[in-house]
């Protein structure tokens, strides 16, 4: 962990941890309690290839990471105190396997009024696993092509759409690309390209 960096915050007491991804619905860590919530200055983005989890160095998937700007809604978890070192152990194991995430501490909106400093991880725009400047037709052919550990590229981002819509939250763009990945032969200009 670099130095001086202290998770959530502090070094003791309970933990917050903001999931936007995977973590919504397989959190794999013990925590004591969970809340919709609203992180500012960074929004989710299909930005991140994947070479373990959901495809390989040869050929990668692609998942969603914190990208720089806008705000990002998605679920904070409370973790006790008593799980706090074996939490934050996990998920740098998980997160942090090949470098393409940052640790951060982010200011968390709970929806029921809290406002608390939370666990988390953003995307590196400086490393190679970075695809957050890719077209849409190239984020196509790396989900349609991503297979990994814990299967497909495409129900990754499919299993994130379900949560969001589970939690009452729209993502136009994230929608909208699996769509094409399910249904077009052909990406339209529709998406910013």
């Amino acid at each position: 962990m670099p130095e001086g960096f202290l998770p959530g915050g502090s070094a003791d007491g309970d933990l917050w941890v903001f999931a936007y991804g995977s973590l919504m619905w397989r959190p794999g860590f013990p925590h004591a309690e969970q809340c919709p919530a609203l992180v500012r200055g960074w929004h989710r983005s299909a930005c991140i290839l994947s070479v373990r989890y959901r495809g390989t160095p040869e050929q990668p998937g692609l998942v969603v990471g914190l990208d720089r700007g806008g705000a990002c809604r998605g679920r904070a978890y409370r973790v006790a105190a008593a799980d706090r070192a074996e939490a934050i152990d996990y998920l740098d194991r998980r997160e942090l396997a090949t470098g393409v995430y940052h640790r951060r501490n982010l200011a968390c909106d709970l929806d029921d009024g809290r406002r608390v400093t939370a666990y988390g991880y953003v995307a590196d725009p400086g490393h190679v696993q970075y695809a957050g400047r890719y077209t849409t037709a190239e984020k196509v052919r790396v989900i349609r092509q991503g297979v990994g550990w814990e299967g497909r590229s495409r129900d990754y981002i499919a299993n994130t759409i379900a949560q969001m819509e589970a939690m009452g939250i729209h993502d136009g763009q994230l929608h909208a690309l699996l769509r094409i990945v399910d249904h077009e032969e052909r990406v339209p200009g529709a998406l910013g390209d």
